[in-house]
């Protein structure tokens, strides 16, 4: 897939200093997405980085997404893709997350 950047990254403290431009996935926690309503950048988002993080071993992909006002959080990745996943809209409670 290559190197991506993330919208944003959920990772221990100081975990990237001295890392330069970029870095190994290796610790990163979560990869936040926000959705762009671009077709093409859609795409890359949807599919191309989903599918990176996965293959990567990111424990958490977090979807924000504008399009249908809701957010989606992947998790359990194994064999290039996550295993589990959980669609909320907007606004909803924490309690209305399934603990897994």
């Amino acid at each position: 897939m290559g190197r991506v950047r993330p919208d944003g990254v959920l990772a221990p403290a100081r975990h990237f200093v001295g890392h330069g431009e970029w870095s190994d996935a290796a610790g990163v926690l979560m990869a936040v997405e926000v959705t762009a309503g671009d077709r093409d950048t859609d795409w890359h988002t949807r599919v191309e980085k989903h599918r990176g993080y996965a293959a990567a071993g990111i424990p958490v992909h977090l979807l924000i997404d504008r399009d249908d006002c809701s957010v989606v959080v992947f998790n359990q990745p194994e064999d290039g893709r996550y295993r589990h996943e959980e669609k909320l809209p907007f606004g909803a409670p924490p309690s209305s997350f399934r603990n897994r």
